[in-house]
């Protein structure tokens, strides 16, 4: 992101709450937290390393309050359906300031022939509502922000899970010509984002949709994950009937491959994110891996 266009984060008060902080994004959230001096707290069940102040407590448990320090500005990376439980006790500890990631999952699956899918796109779209009414009536300034396709080298569930079939097969299949298009945010940006959303006044009690720096189709970056991984692409793209096989037939070996993960592969996921640009100064890299 443009530094000079980047809203300073010092004008958060330290100490600051991370909410899922050894999520994809709470590493590169927790570093730039402290490099500009502000001391995070860390809520997770599980320590983020071992020079960061962590809680251990789980957003579930009605003794929260009693476990949380006083901060202003919380930082929530969790699923935001964890959050509104959570809400009260975020508010008892002096909250004023809440940045709240969701995802654009909320509008991509609301319409799949998956009832998982769909219960997902329902789950984040009734915890965006119940955030926003809950810092509506509270007098707590909420942003949510709804990132694309996450993605961290060797790290996360959807580039480096392509990566990782590119590596045992040396060959990637496609269903169709693979022409959807896609916009993967690599999750460091995320975090730069959050922190100057949360410093922005023009981004208070807003909902942003956040891309990757470019918009290119899934097999174009499946061309660009070959190359991040020094190889030449070899992609073969199938008729959808046989490719839909194909996933049936690798279900005990592909944990979460759905019939409809071929039929998004043709479908366009993208999103506008000129409001975070203006606001905040959202300005992620283009889609360049490697591995």
């Amino acid at each position: 992101m443009d530094a000079e266009n980047t809203p300073s984060s010092s004008s958060l008060a330290s100490p600051v709450l991370v909410l899922g902080a050894t999520s994809l994004i709470g590493d590169f959230l927790l570093a730039r937290l402290n490099a500009a001096g502000i001391e995070p707290m860390a809520l997770s069940r599980r320590p983020p390393s071992d020079d960061v102040c962590w809680v251990d407590a789980d957003l579930a448990d009605p003794d929260l309050a009693d476990e949380l320090p006083p901060v202003a500005t919380v930082f929530s990376l969790s699923p935001i359906w964890l959050l509104p439980q959570a809400l009260p006790a975020l508010k008892a500890s002096g909250m004023t300031r809440l940045v709240a990631f969701s995802s654009t999952s909320r509008f991509t699956k609301q319409n799949s022939p998956d009832a998982a899918e769909r219960g997902v796109a329902k789950a984040l779209a009734d915890a965006e509502a119940k955030v926003e009414a809950f810092c509506a009536e509270h007098g707590v300034a909420w942003t949510v922000l709804r990132p694309t396709l996450i993605y961290v080298e060797g790290r996360d569930g959807n580039v480096s899970r392509l990566a990782s079939l590119i590596q045992r097969f040396k060959i990637l299949p496609l269903s169709g010509r693979g022409e959807g298009l896609r916009q993967p945010v690599h999750a460091e940006d995320l975090a730069i984002g959050a922190l100057a959303a949360a410093a922005s006044p023009a981004a208070h009690d807003k909902a942003y949709d956040l891309t990757g720096g470019e918009t290119l189709t899934y097999r174009v970056m499946a061309q660009r994950v070959f190359e991040g991984l020094g190889r030449r692409p070899a992609i073969l793209g199938l008729p959808p009937w046989l490719f839909r096989l194909l996933l049936t037939l690798a279900k005990p070996f592909y944990p979460g491959a759905t019939a409809t993960m071929g039929d998004r592969m043709a479908q366009d996921l993208t999103f506008d994110d000129a409001p975070a640009r203006r606001d905040f100064g959202w300005g992620p890299r283009d889609f360049r891996p490697r591995f």
